[in-house]
């Protein structure tokens, strides 16, 4: 979730529906400008009893992001608290139960990301290592109850806690109890934008499954392999889902604005503070309607605010976000960016994957949503096949993107390698999910503890 520097104040009011558009036209960038954006968050935990830390307690959440100072990271404040971190390598930030993200820099190649998600990984284990403290990469809490958490002193939480349980059963599991892995990429045009957004929409099933890594709840399996990806399906409707609409011919910036427009409210940012308007309508607050602050019209930093409170599995800004895979181990972090540009960072390869998928209906899309939280590469996809007869052609086709781009490292090795764990998987037809659960009913024998040991970083 974003974290941004509530003192700014300095921003523009929007009075033309062209300001609503701009962000997603100042996106466009040629080729040669496109980045890659890598998130990914991790539960913290204390090694001698496992228990999640507050922000306040000794040795907790506010000294561990301080303690990460000394690697140049400078202090971000929501009023006397440190709520996250900037540098070089982007931002630390918080999620609303202590979940630590690192929110990477635009980087040109994988092989800067990777090098920038080890830089990271290897700062919090020096800083673990010297607080007692252990990073677990899962995309689900495995055996903390919603009792044993602790919020972060973040307003937009305050206001989100609130409002979650009124529109959905799984809000607050979604808050409190999941972590995931995200990318954030470019696009040089709308059509290409439109493009990109479709091929992401419709194949993040493919990398939720890939990716599942959350079949634990409560000390126990919980029936799916992605728990986290189930839990969106009762989050709040107004902000989730497929997106029909996305698949329209005329599918663009305005109808993305529309669809921003409809989403409720959550916040506003007045005076340093967080204001609460969840439930509200933006369409209103154009006109000066909002009740909550009749005759005042919204700013572009509303705006932008805003369009943060949509969770769509691929989200617009002034880039593109793929949302749908659990949080998991080191070299996952590493797979997902190239999964992705590899699809959508050539030409040839993005048609290729758009072949793949474009002749299925809305209703068999919604279908495999529905079904991959459960089912993982075994869902069916139309024609008779399941996701993992899809996703073979589908690494291949990613494969030829990243050795088609040619960027290599010192060694002068492609950007091919980073999609390895994801052809084990493959191979194996096992994701994360199923790996830890054969563990769990097999080695284990049913000590959920173990998860401690086999996925901290």
């Amino acid at each position: 979730m974003s974290t941004r520097n509530v003192s700014d104040s300095n921003s523009k009011t929007i009075i033309s529906r062209d300001q609503l558009l701009a962000p997603m036209i100042k996106g466009e960038k040629p080729k040669a400008d496109w980045r890659i954006g890598t998130e990914h968050e991790k539960f913290v935990y204390c090694n001698d009893d496992k228990h999640a830390p507050s922000y306040e307690e000794p040795g907790g959440i506010r000294d561990l992001l301080m303690s990460l100072t000394k690697f140049g990271w400078e202090p971000v404040y929501e009023g006397e608290n440190v709520i996250a971190l900037k540098g070089d390598d982007g931002a630390v930030s918080l999620e609303p139960t202590g979940q630590l993200e690192l929110s990477g820099a635009p980087l040109e190649n994988l092989h800067e990301t990777c090098a920038e998600t080890g830089r990271h990984l290897q700062q919090v284990k020096e800083i673990g290592a010297e607080t007692n403290k252990g990073f677990l990469g899962m995309g689900l809490w495995h055996d903390k109850s919603r009792e044993e958490l602790h919020f972060m002193p973040k307003g937009r939480y305050i206001i989100m806690r609130k409002h979650m349980p009124t529109v959905g059963s799984m809000g607050l599991d979604m808050m409190m109890r999941t972590c995931t892995i995200q990318v954030n990429l470019d696009y040089s045009s709308e059509a290409d934008m439109a493009q990109k957004f479709r091929v992401g929409l419709a194949l993040q099933p493919l990398a939720t499954a890939l990716f599942a890594n959350s079949p634990f709840l409560d000390g126990k399996p919980n029936g799916y392999l992605s728990y986290r990806s189930h839990i969106w399906s009762d989050t709040d409707p107004h902000r989730t889902g497929m997106l029909p609409f996305v698949f329209d011919g005329d599918f663009g910036y305005e109808r993305w604005a529309d669809y921003i427009l409809d989403v409720p409210m959550y916040f506003l940012v007045r005076d340093g503070k967080y204001v609460d308007v969840a439930g509200h309508s933006f369409r209103d607050f154009m006109k000066g309607e909002l009740s909550v602050l009749p005759g005042e019209l919204p700013t572009e930093d509303d705006w932008w605010d805003h369009m943060s409170t949509a969770f769509p599995e691929v989200r617009l800004k002034s880039f593109l976000e793929m949302r749908g895979a659990d949080g998991g181990p080191w070299n996952g972090i590493c797979a997902l960016p190239a999964f992705w540009v590899g699809l959508m960072y050539d030409q040839t390869a993005l048609d290729a994957a758009w072949d793949q998928v474009k002749h299925w209906t809305m209703e068999e899309r919604e279908t495999l949503r529905n079904n991959v939280p459960r089912l993982g590469l075994d869902a069916p996809i139309p024609g008779g096949e399941t996701l993992h007869d899809l996703s073979k052609r589908i690494l291949d086709i990613s494969s030829a993107g990243l050795k088609a781009r040619g960027r290599l490292n010192s060694s002068g090795d492609n950007e091919t390698g980073f999609l390895d764990p994801l052809r084990e998987i493959v191979a194996s037809g096992k994701s994360s999910a199923q790996r830890l659960l054969d563990l769990y009913h097999g080695d284990w024998n049913g000590d959920i503890s173990k998860i401690y040991d086999d996925m901290s970083f």
